[in-house]
């Protein structure tokens, strides 16, 4: 009976840290090497190849093309309180034609703002979200 109580309790402290993230934020150095493994190209984080907004982030940005031709740009901003500084400073240097669909094409993942060229498909969102990385 023992033995069974240990073995639950061992199960259940190995199911509750599966998926856990690591409180620390994001940032473009973490999470370059995942996305070129899961099929992104062009994956930079040299900021003087980014747009302003991606370098000048606190924790830096890249951009990367998906699979489907898709660019993604994500800005990281220092925590998770000062992403919405971040999308503001998108929106406010977009040119006048993106801001029109600005609200379909961008996304905030704790401090990454993730902006894509079109509305990203499901399983684009979820690798780029699933590779983000401190």
């Amino acid at each position: 009976m023992k033995r069974t109580v240990v073995v639950l309790a061992l199960a259940v402290g190995l199911l509750a840290g599966c998926g856990v993230r690591t409180n620390k934020p994001y940032t473009a150095t973490g999470t370059a090497p995942c996305l070129a493994s899961k099929g992104f190209t062009d994956v930079t984080t040299a900021a003087k190849k980014l747009p302003f907004v991606l370098s000048i982030a606190e924790n830096g940005g890249l951009e990367a093309t998906s699979p489907t031709g898709n660019v993604v740009q994500i800005a990281f901003a220092a925590d998770e309180s000062s992403a919405p500084g971040t999308q503001n400073q998108f929106r406010r240097f977009a040119s006048a034609r993106y801001k029109l669909h600005l609200a379909d094409v961008m996304r905030i993942v704790k401090n990454a703002v993730m902006v894509w060229t079109t509305t990203p498909g499901a399983d684009e969102l979820d690798t780029a979200s699933r590779c983000l990385q401190p």
